[in-house]
């Protein structure tokens, strides 16, 4: 009998996975699209989710709950600001709820969700959406190189 092949640390591998609250929302889901491809210990990938791929053969599908704190964390009030209307690029006309990436000093970019609008500036939430949720984490690893 043949040793199963497992994932391990360092492998690249094609995964189909599905992020989501235990509620049903969706964040991510590549099982209806083709899988994607990472690299373990290479920072492609939330180092928590990482670790639940370790151990796991090919083409079986398993689900793993996440407390927050695996997660996205909990919600860190310091992460809502107040911006300015007149900071938003021209082209973004702000709205409550919209997400809206926002670049950083550095030349990265950061999603905020507006919460509140009001004369001169905007309510932004900086926290991840799934900050203070359990998350499920459902993956199908298909390829292990």
């Amino acid at each position: 009998m043949k040793d199963e092949v497992c994932v391990a640390s360092g492998d690249t591998i094609l995964m189909h996975y599905k992020l989501g609250s235990q509620n049903g929302a969706e964040l991510e889901n590549t099982f209806d699209n083709a899988p994607i491809e990472i690299t373990l210990g290479q920072n492609e990938l939330a180092q928590n989710l990482e670790h639940c791929l370790i151990g796991l053969p090919l083409h079986e599908r398993h689900v793993f709950l996440l407390d927050p704190a695996q997660a996205f964390g909990y919600r860190d009030e310091r992460l809502i600001q107040r911006i300015p209307l007149a900071e938003f690029p021209p082209e973004i006309t702000p709205h409550v709820t919209a997400m809206i990436e926002f670049q950083m000093p550095n030349g990265t970019t950061l999603p905020g969700v507006i919460q509140a609008i009001g004369p001169s500036e905007a309510v932004v939430d900086f926290n991840h959406p799934l900050a203070d949720c359990p998350v499920l984490f459902e993956v199908e690893v298909v390829e292990i190189n």
